[in-house]
């Protein structure tokens, strides 16, 4: 994609029926979500919160870069983290350390947090935000 081409584009061009399919699933994780946080409480309710904003605070890896970037383009430092953190497999990896037999302790939290972090990738995709180009464009 060029940059003339990517410049007003602020949506994917995933269709219709995957984007409905994102959002079925981000309901679906959603409710999830809100039943572990509620069944269990305390840091479980943190960890909620923190797995629906995390992937979000990749954007502070632009903070203060250098060169212009234009409304809707993420600066090209962030773009790596921006991408790996909003990739499905990444908290589903960490949904899966609940299994790891010393992170008991942590487990529910661990699990929440990833649920919760899953469920943000997949409003994401819903409402058609995806991964980004080296740009910084939406793909």
């Amino acid at each position: 994609m060029t940059h003339d081409a990517a410049e007003g584009a602020t949506r994917s061009s995933a269709s219709r029926q995957v984007r409905v399919a994102w959002g079925v699933l981000a309901v679906f994780l959603l409710v999830w979500t809100v039943f572990e946080a509620a069944k269990y409480g305390g840091w479980v309710i943190v960890a909620a919160v923190l797995g629906v904003i995390a992937p979000d605070l990749s954007f502070l890896a632009g903070v203060g870069a250098p060169g212009p970037h234009r409304h809707g383009q993420l600066p090209r430092r962030a773009v790596p983290v921006y991408n790996l953190l909003h990739r499905p497999a990444v908290p589903f990896v960490v949904m899966l350390t609940c299994l790891i037999p010393e992170s008991q302790g942590l487990a529910v939290s661990l699990f929440t947090f990833g649920l919760a972090w899953m469920h943000h990738v997949a409003s994401d995709r819903a409402f058609g935000f995806g991964l980004r180009t080296p740009e910084g464009w939406q793909r």
